[in-house]
């Protein structure tokens, strides 16, 4: 029986890590959709942006209480599943506790921590159910979230629930049938600080009910910890892992300042100083902007993937709050869902062949992006370093570059500084007209 467990356990988690590993190579497939973007530069301040933003979530405890909370869901539930290793040994070799006797108390001193973070990560989990589906703050009932993502944040919170809720009455059971097997006296206190009261709920229970109990809970557990594993590259939850790179790699300049191409700026150039154009200058011209998720750089493509769709960025987008239909989180959303769509044209032709759609005009529309007021408010509130504005800026520039497609006021200001060096319809020798006039 014991050999056919072990069996059965390492079947089930061989099939766990290929799935795993095989969603994560497509993810990185995706991810490398875009085009290059060297990112090399200030290490020190990279790992330091790692260390604070995503194990330290600096920009969380701008909001304390609820920084709290998800530090109790996020560092317990990444802590207590250090005992997942235990777990997995113990499947492996067939053991029962393999760690009880190398550790000694100290094995006690972390079960009980661990216990103590499962009841944290338990209240944390409830408070955000509520918030999400009760109390409904604006930008949890905001229309881009309905149907998968919002169902999505809700399977997350109650699975943790019951993978916390399994780890508790597991160690119950246990520890109850080690007291009976030691004869110790049903009134006297035996097991872990938690767990232990939950035993008078299974007191009742013979010892062949409460084997049941314990072997169920671990199998469930650890079954129910694999199958985690391979929902989170499916689920926003994909920060969990995300969120350590994308900080790493986020953009260290001042918010405020944009990228420019230098195609562009040489256009702009010769065409004020047709002088300097050098001679044989044949150079061809890149794309310029970005109308499907190849023009966009792997790190916009990262950042999508990494979106918490928490809605901080659309909370905070005055844009958004006026009534506009830009929404920050759902720019990232359609990036992400562009890309799977991308991915299954690639598995199902063997190449990525002409499906008729782009990233520009059939996920992400026109009113959207000329909407936004290039604020940076959604670049400064994002928790794990995304930055929709950046995507919004490059798909901008492709409609008004490459398709022509900008709204009348925005046509003439143009014209205006092609033609007169400012936006303003002056002759630039006339500019200086008023200083006569007034004196």
């Amino acid at each position: 029986m014991q050999i056919a467990q072990q069996i059965l356990f390492i079947v089930i988690t061989g099939i766990a890590v290929w799935l795993f590993a095989k969603k994560v190579k497509e993810i990185r497939a995706n991810i490398r959709l875009g085009r290059d973007e060297d990112i090399s530069d200030n290490k020190p301040q990279r790992w330091r942006n790692l260390l604070l933003l995503a194990f330290g979530q600096k920009k969380m405890f701008r909001y304390p209480l609820v920084a709290v909370l998800h530090f109790f869901v996020y560092a317990g539930f990444i802590i207590i599943n250090i005992e997942v290793l235990e777990i997995v040994l113990d499947g492996l070799f067939g053991t029962h506790r393999l760690f009880v006797k190398p550790l000694g108390n100290v094995y006690d001193f972390l079960i009980n921590s661990f216990e103590i973070l499962a009841v944290l990560v338990i209240i944390g989990c409830v408070v955000f159910l509520i918030r999400r589906n009760f109390i409904k703050l604006r930008r949890f009932i905001s229309h881009d979230l309905d149907g998968w993502p919002r169902s999505d944040a809700n399977y997350i919170l109650i699975t943790e629930i019951i993978l916390m809720l399994l780890f508790l009455t597991l160690n119950a059971s246990d520890t109850l049938l080690i007291k009976r097997a030691a004869f110790v006296s049903e009134s006297q206190s035996f097991g872990f600080v938690v767990s232990v009261h939950l035993q008078p709920f299974l007191n009742g229970l013979g010892n062949g009910t409460l084997e049941i109990i314990e072997r169920g809970c671990w199998w469930l557990h650890i079954v129910g910890i694999f199958a985690f594993l391979n929902y989170l590259p499916y689920s926003k939850h994909l920060h969990i892992i995300l969120a350590f790179p994308n900080a790493y790699y986020g953009r260290l300049k001042p918010p405020g300042e944009m990228e420019n191409m230098p195609s562009v700026q040489k256009e702009v150039l010769y065409a004020m100083q047709p002088e300097v154009v050098p001679a044989g200058d044949a150079e061809p011209t890149k794309k310029f902007g970005a109308k499907d998720v190849q023009d966009l750089s792997w790190k916009n493509l990262m950042d999508a993937y990494s979106c918490t769709e928490c809605g901080r960025c659309t909370a905070a987008c005055p844009a958004n709050i006026t009534g506009k239909l830009l929404s920050p989180r759902k720019i990232m959303m359609d990036t992400r869902d562009r890309m799977e769509d991308l991915r299954r044209n690639i598995k199902k032709n063997g190449e990525a062949k002409e499906d008729g759609k782009t990233l520009l005009h059939d996920y992400i529309s026109v009113e959207e992006l000329r909407a936004c007021t290039t604020c940076n408010a959604c670049v400064q509130e994002c928790p794990v370093s995304i930055n929709p504005l950046d995507i919004i800026l490059q798909l901008r520039r492709y409609l008004v570059m490459e398709e022509s497609n900008a709204p009348q006021e925005w046509s003439a200001m143009f014209s205006n500084v092609e033609n007169n060096f400012a936006p303003w319809k002056f002759s630039p020798d006339d500019r200086d007209k008023w200083v006569s006039e007034t004196s």
